[in-house]
């Protein structure tokens, strides 16, 4: 068996390998990365923006970048690597093999003279009448003394030879890759090693599994507590209007556990004469409304408080105590946004349909959020039925700039962004009064504004038409373009104190029914994972055709530009209804920004299934203008116009709207290939027909 020495040696030189092993290649693909990818600015550039300081590279937040887990863990293992290094290193040395020529510095086969010549002059250094040293004595007695011996006596010079050491042919020796301390199991170090196997082994994964399980238990795998998810499938309603959304909202149990102290209750009580109006109170019997505000659950009048004190941009004068939850309000809002929009598309009824309504609400309350726009600012004013929100999100836009712009007949977002910007420049700054440089922030942020278009296709795969219970698929390219040239971008938000990304939610849904048939989030950012899904989807739509490999390779080419262009391809499949032509809507949302939001009208048209299993073939149509055999159609058409009206933008009483839903009845109809931009090209387009 092998020393103690070698054996450690042995264990540190697995350890290292072991650490090597991934951690090389691992840094190489990081810095590559690092290297390779490209600097783009994708945040907005305004003086907004700007100020609010989320962009500032300071030292501290280069350091902060830097100092992620995952850059920390890789440095703190190179670490570990360079001194297992220098350890071993040292052992080498320590644990040389015995070598009598080179010890008394002579080159091998030197004469019995050079010996022992060379052994006089070591004698003087480090014999013990010459040194006291006891280190110089050790070495001369285990080194010095012994290679003279070596070489000069006859047998064991001729032994060193024959075999590489004085005493003649060694026994084998094998070493075991493990540290000494755990081959020592006799006496105390036996339960010390015992109790070190059973810490190591049996304790610590015990507490991590049970660490990791309580958590699992409070906490999805977004982050977002399990309770407030049964909150939310609970008060979701199919009747629950946009300016309720709310409500429900807030009732999240991340925010009911916040604290509201005692200090809390003055400047709560400021708050709420400031964002009074927003809370959609009964002006007529004010102090009953009051009253049953203030007799809410604390957390829940406090989270309201301080949501709409950031809607209407009431926020600059919170206290210290106070501005911190305000913080960590706005933190969690992304992520509970969207598991309310999931809870709101979760499929409900028999038909594995979600609800259309509240999921529109939950947008329009995303969008508000991030801009930091009032709920009010939705409701049409005058000529303007978009309202002014989506103007209240460019810089230096105040209520006073709308009215004036307005004068110019400039009453929709759509219209303002269409304009040039010559034209745009003068409006702004002879008849709205903003100076230059203000103009130009306005540009900035309407060049990052995306403009978004969606092409949507329903069909059986493998069959020329749909008969009733087959599986639909639908397929839809979802593309964005901007006056800047970015594909992925964080949105002009200087009021929202964190970087958000932007997402799309597309949803294929009848207004009709209020219910939602497919839904799937979009998200432009990451280009490469949209190759491989794109690919990947095209090829086996193409295989399952029995499509030759030469135009699926071209199809799969052509679907790589599209994404490399701007688009994603989004697919989902969805059991086909009852016999009937369906007018369905493809709804594509922003979740923050106001007035880019897309849809389009699809026809769907559903065969009955026949016993020999032939189907006819089924036309695409586009628009509610577009022509139908069959009979009522038109009428058809002109609902559901009216309904995708009331859907843009609703806050009156889920008690009303209940009501006109009812009347209006169910719509028949969905299928097909269409192409819309904005919501305000597909209203003047619904309006024209009608």
């Amino acid at each position: 068996m092998a020393n103690s020495d070698e054996n450690t040696s042995l264990f540190l030189i697995f350890i290292l390998t072991m650490l090597a092993l991934p951690l090389v290649p691992y840094t190489i693909l990081r810095l590559f990365r690092s290297v390779t990818e490209k600097k783009k600015t994708i945040h907005c550039r305004c003086s907004d923006c700007a100020r609010s300081g989320k962009y500032r590279k300071s030292i501290y937040k280069r350091i902060s970048n830097f100092s992620t887990c995952t850059n920390l863990t890789v440095l703190l293992l190179w670490v570990v690597m360079f001194v297992l290094i220098y350890y071993i290193k040292l052992l080498s040395r320590e644990s040389q093999p015995f070598e009598p020529f080179s010890i008394l510095g002579l080159e091998p086969g030197a004469s019995e003279t050079e010996i022992k010549k060379s052994y006089r002059r070591l004698s003087v250094l480090y014999h013990p009448d010459k040194n006291p040293d006891p280190e110089a004595h050790k070495y001369f007695v285990e080194f010095i003394a012994k290679a003279y011996q070596a070489l000069t006596d006859p047998i064991s010079r001729e032994n060193y030879e024959k075999y590489g050491h004085p005493d003649g042919r060694q026994g084998f020796q094998m070493g075991i890759a493990l540290p000494q301390f755990l081959l020592n199991i006799d006496g105390a170090s036996g339960g010390i090693l015992l109790l070190g196997i059973v810490g190591i082994c049996i304790l610590l994964p015990l507490m991590i599994a049970v660490i990791y399980l309580s958590r699992s238990s409070k906490y999805t795998g977004n982050y977002v507590m399990h309770h407030t998810l049964y909150t939310y499938f609970n008060c979701i309603k199919p009747s629950l209007a946009p300016n309720k959304v709310m409500e429900v909202f807030i009732k999240a149990q991340e925010y009911m556990e916040m604290p509201v102290r005692r200090t809390d209750e003055e400047p709560l009580q400021k708050l709420f004469v400031a964002v009074r109006s927003e809370l959609n109170l009964d002006m007529k019997n004010i102090r009953t409304e009051q009253a049953k505000f203030w007799k809410q659950h604390p957390p829940l009048v406090k989270m309201e408080l301080l949501i709409q004190a950031h809607l209407t941009r009431e926020s600059l004068d919170l206290p210290p105590a106070l501005l911190k939850d305000y913080k960590h309000m706005l933190e969690l809002a992304p992520r509970l946004l969207e598991e309310l929009m999931k809870m709101a598309v979760l499929p409900r009824n028999a038909h594995g349909h979600g609800w259309l309504r509240p999921a529109i609400g939950v947008i329009e309350l995303s969008q508000n959020i991030i801009q930091a726009v009032p709920l009010s600012a939705r409701k049409a004013v005058g000529a303007n039925s978009e309202g002014s929100a989506a103007f209240l999100q460019l810089p230096h836009f105040t209520e006073s700039t709308i009215k004036k712009i307005s004068r110019k007949k400039i009453r929709t977002f759509q219209e303002f962004r269409e304009m040039s910007v010559s034209d745009r420049a003068e409006l702004l700054t002879q008849i709205a009064g903003l100076s230059p440089a203000e103009t130009q922030d306005v540009e900035l942020v309407l060049e990052m504004i995306p403009t978004v278009t969606v092409e949507v296709t329903c069909e059986t795969e493998g069959e020329e038409g749909i008969q009733e219970g087959d599986v639909v698929t639908m397929y839809a390219w979802v593309s964005v373009r901007r006056a800047n040239g970015l594909t992925g971008a964080h949105p002009h938000a200087p009021y929202f104190p964190f970087q958000k990304e932007e997402n799309f939610w597309l949803l294929l849904a009848d207004s009709n029914a209020n219910s939602v048939w497919l839904s799937q989030k979009v998200s432009f950012m990451d280009e490469a994972t949209a190759i491989t899904a794109a690919s990947k989807a095209i090829q086996e739509t193409k295989e399952a055709l029995g499509v030759n490999v030469k135009e699926i390779n071209q199809a799969v080419r052509e679907a790589i530009e599209k994404v490399k262009s701007g688009s994603r391809l989004i697919m989902g499949k969805f059991q086909a209804p009852g016999e009937g032509t369906y007018s369905l809507t493809s709804y594509c949302l922003c979740d923050a920004w106001i007035g880019c939001d897309t849809r389009s009208n699809v026809k769907l048209k559903v065969m009955k299934r026949s016993r020999a299993g032939t189907r006819s073939s089924y036309a695409l149509e586009e628009g509610p203008a577009a022509a139908v055999a069959e009979e009522g159609i038109e009428e058809e058409e002109e609902e559901e116009e009216e309904d995708l009206d009331d859907y843009e933008s609703e806050y009156s009483e889920d008690e009303e709207e209940e009501e006109k839903n009812n009347k209006k009845g169910k719509g028949k109809v969905v299928n097909g290939s269409v192409n819309r931009k904005g919501v305000a090209q597909s209203e003047s387009e619904g309006s024209g027909d009608d």
